[in-house]
C-alpha cells in the first residue's frame, strides 16, 4: 500500500475513500457493521429494554417513571422517591403499569419458572433458576462488547507502542522485541489466560478485560512493526528525522498515521476474538462473578441438560452471530483499504 502524507485533507479523504468501499460490501455491511450496530444498542440500551422496573406506573394515586429513575438520580435531576425503596416491581399493586418489552432482569430468580421452554412469557426460554434467558442475552451483550473493546484498547495501545519502537529502532531493538514476540506466541494465549486467572483472589470482569488484553497484543504489535520498517526510510521520514524533529514525534505523529490500515483491521479481528475468549472462560466458570450472567454463563446451563435445547441454541446462536459479525466487517475494512488483497 502506498504511503500517505500525514495533512488532515489526505487522511480525511482516503477514509472516505474506505467508507466509500466498504459501503459497497453488501456481506460486510448488512452482516457486519449493522448487526454490530444492533449489538451495540443493546448494549447501551439493555437496561431499558430488559428491566422488572416499569416505563411508568401509577400506585397510591402517584405517577412514576422508575426505569428512567436511574439516569435521573445519576444526572442529578431527580431524587429517588421514598415510595421505590426497597419495592418488589413484579409483585407490587399498580393501577397502571407500562413494563419493558423484556420485563425481567437477568439474575432474578424463580425457582417456581425452572427450565420453561420457550414461550409468550418467556419468548427464549429459562434457566435452572428460572432466570430468563432473553434478559441474559441482552445484558449479555453489554459485557461482550465491553470485553472486546476495552482488552482490545489495551492490546492496542501496548502493540502499537511496542511495535512501533521494534520497527522504527530497528537493530539490536528490534532483535530483542523479536524475541519476546516469539515467546509470547509460544505460549498458548488460552492457557495462559488460566494461569493467570488462578491467581486472581476475587472474580471479575475487570480482571478478565486486563488479562486478555495484556496477552493479545503481539498481533498488533507485529502489524505496526511491519508497517514501520516499510515507512521509515520514506523521504518524508528523512526530511523530518534531518529537521531535528523528536523521535516520538515522528514516530506517532508522522509515521503512524501512515500504518494504521492494517493495525485497525487485525483491532476487529481481535475483539472477535476476546469475545470468544471471555465466552470460553464464562463457560468455565472462570474470572466471572457468580451473580453475573454472560453469553459464556447461560450456555454453560446446557451441560448435562439435553432437554433444555434453548439454553445452548440461542446463547450459541448470539456468541456465533456476534464473531461472524466481527470476522466480516474485518474482512470488508481489509478489501476496502487494501483492494490488492480482496480475492
Amino acid at each position: 500500500m502506498p504511503a500517505r502524507p500525514a495533512d488532515k485533507n489526505s487522511q480525511g479523504g482516503y477514509w472516505a475513500l474506505v467508507w466509500k468501499q466498504l459501503s459497497r460490501n453488501r456481506l460486510a455491511m448488512r452482516g457486519g457493521f449493522y448487526v454490530i450496530g444492533v449489538l451495540v444498542f443493546l448494549a447501551l440500551f439493555g437496561d431499558l429494554l430488559a428491566n422488572e422496573k416499569p416505563y411508568m406506573m401509577q400506585m397510591s394515586g402517584e405517577t412514576y417513571f422508575p426505569a428512567f429513575r436511574n439516569y435521573l438520580v445519576a444526572a442529578g435531576l431527580a431524587e429517588w422517591p421514598k415510595a421505590l425503596v426497597n419495592i418488589d416491581y413484579p409483585t407490587a399493586e399498580y393501577q397502571m403499569a407500562v413494563f419493558p418489552p423484556v420485563p425481567y432482569l437477568p439474575n432474578r430468580i424463580d425457582l417456581t419458572q425452572a427450565y420453561e421452554k420457550p414461550s409468550r412469557r418467556h419468548l427464549l426460554g429459562t434457566d435452572r433458576l428460572g432466570r430468563d434467558v432473553l434478559s441474559g442475552i441482552i445484558h449479555g451483550a453489554r459485557i461482550s462488547i465491553s470485553i472486546g473493546l476495552v482488552a482490545m484498547g489495551i492490546a492496542t495501545a501496548i502493540g502499537v507502542a511496542v511495535g512501533a519502537i521494534a520497527g522504527f529502532f530497528g537493530g539490536w531493538v528490534d532483535m530483542v522485541i523479536n524475541r519476546i514476540f516469539e515467546l509470547m506466541i509460544s505460549i498458548p494465549t488460552f492457557f495462559l489466560i488460566l494461569s493467570i486467572s488462578a491467581f486472581v483472589q476475587s472474580p471479575s470482569i475487570f480482571y478478565i478485560m486486563i488479562i486478555i488484553g495484556l496477552t493479545s497484543w503481539v498481533g498488533i504489535a507485529r502489524f505496526t512493526r511491519n508497517e514501520f520498517l516499510k515507512v521509515r526510510n520514506l523521504d518524508y521520514v528523512s526530511a523530518a528525522i534531518a529537521l531535528g524533529a523528536p523521535n516520538g514525534r515522528i514516530m506517532f505523529r508522522h509515521i503512524l498515521p501512515n500504518t494504521l490500515a492494517p493495525v485497525i483491521v487485525s483491532v476487529v479481528f481481535g475483539i472477535a476474538g476476546a469475545i470468544l475468549v471471555e465466552s470460553s472462560l464464562s463457560f468455565l466458570g472462570i474470572g466471572v462473578p457468580a451473580d453475573t450472567v454472560t453469553w459464556g454463563t447461560l450456555l454453560n446451563e446446557a451441560r448435562g441438560n439435553t432437554f433444555a435445547w434453548w439454553l445452548a441454541v440461542f446463547p450459541g446462536m448470539a456468541i456465533f452471530i456476534t464473531v461472524l459479525a466481527y470476522n466480516l466487517l474485518g474482512q470488508g475494512l481489509r478489501d476496502a483499504m487494501d483492494p490488492s488483497l480482496k480475492i
